[in-house]
């Protein structure tokens, strides 16, 4: 495969692990960045440059280590002792999210499509195990499939607020909260995102032999990320602050664009759902091969089947118990991960 190749899918796959359900719909923008008002272009470059760096390391280390999962990489960077006790407690995070991102798309099939809680959720059980019997290659293959028409509809977006005449409401809207809480929004969403998509990002990083391909890859992706946020913010910044009010903001935007747009993005969103729920289901699977001396197949099956049943709780019964408390570990994560980079690098 030609490199140039190799790099888009590799940043492809970056994005569409980090891209979940949440970015998809804006909610995450919206709290994370737009409600701050201008300086929440600042706040992105900053998440922009914490996703590159990070990114780029994350990936460039598993190559060196050679490591089959994240759980080889945290011990490498943090030791034995502090190394198994992270990797543990990520190996439940990502059960736990994998359960949230599945539950979503079964809310996804329910609310929009009209269908059954249970269709969606077997659909998206079995279009998963099709896809991660086949690893890390199959994901990427998803991902470059469903990031180019995320990307697409972002730029359709921005040309719809163009032309609005509350276009310049990004570098104008002020915010009455504190200046530590605005600076402190992008830190828990980069730290939340990256912790989750090592994943994927170890993994990969340690399947690809050229480092310079890892390298542009998280470039790229990197900004990508950081291009998406953008481009939503400024979006959502010039309907606020009426948008605040829709669970799905984007959505209220894309209504306004016809109907042929409302159901391409609701395969976007269920398409962000998707890869959110395969790259951690895969994440979870490599570091149980690791511990356990059982069949591959019989690990997955077994992980998409005990997901199926903790996703009868609901979609946001989870979303509201687990995230808060993943994303302050995945900040206390984050900082580690800073601090023993800047000491490998003295």
């Amino acid at each position: 495969m030609r490199t140039g190749s190799q790099i888009v899918r590799v940043a492809f796959t970056y994005i569409g692990t980090v891209v979940g359900a949440g970015f998809a719909s804006g909610q995450e923008i919206l709290q994370f960045f737009t409600r701050y008002g201008w300086l929440a272009s600042l706040t992105i470059a900053l998440s922009s440059i914490l996703f590159i760096w990070i990114g780029i390391k994350l990936m460039l280390m598993a190559h060196d280590l050679k490591a089959t999962s994240y759980e080889d990489l945290n011990r490498a960077i943090f030791g034995q002792k502090i190394g198994n006790a992270i990797s543990l407690f990520m190996m439940l995070v990502l059960f736990g999210i994998t359960t949230v991102m599945l539950a979503g798309g079964g809310t996804v099939f329910e609310e929009q499509l009209h269908l059954s809680y249970q269709t969606g959720l077997f659909v998206t059980l079995i279009l998963a195990y099709f896809v991660l019997s086949r690893g890390i290659g199959a994901i990427m293959t998803v991902n470059s499939i469903v990031v180019p028409i995320m990307l697409l509809f972002s730029v359709v977006i921005v040309v719809y607020t163009w032309h609005s005449p509350a276009s310049g409401n990004w570098l104008r809207i002020t915010s009455d909260d504190s200046l530590g809480k605005i600076w402190f929004a992008p830190f828990l969403y980069t730290a939340f995102n990256l912790a989750m998509a090592q994943a994927v990002l170890v993994p990969m990083g340690a399947s690809i032999r050229d480092r310079s391909v890892l390298y542009w890859g998280g470039l790229l992706g990197g900004a990508g990320i950081g291009l998406l946020l953008l481009s939503a913010h400024y979006a959502l910044s010039a309907q606020m602050p009426g948008i605040a009010q829709f669970e799905i903001p984007m959505g209220n935007i894309i209504n306004r664009l016809g109907s042929v747009p409302q159901i391409a993005y609701l395969l976007v969103i269920y398409g962000e759902i998707f890869t959110t729920f395969i790259a951690d289901a895969y994440g979870l699977s490599q570091q149980l091969q690791q511990r356990m001396k059982l069949n591959p197949k019989v690990i997955l099956v077994s992980i998409l089947m005990l997901s199926y049943l903790v996703s009868q709780i609901g979609f946001k019964i989870l979303l509201s118990a687990l995230y808060p408390l993943f994303g302050f570990i995945s900040v206390v994560w984050l900082v580690l991960m800073i601090w023993r980079n800047r000491k490998r690098a003295m």
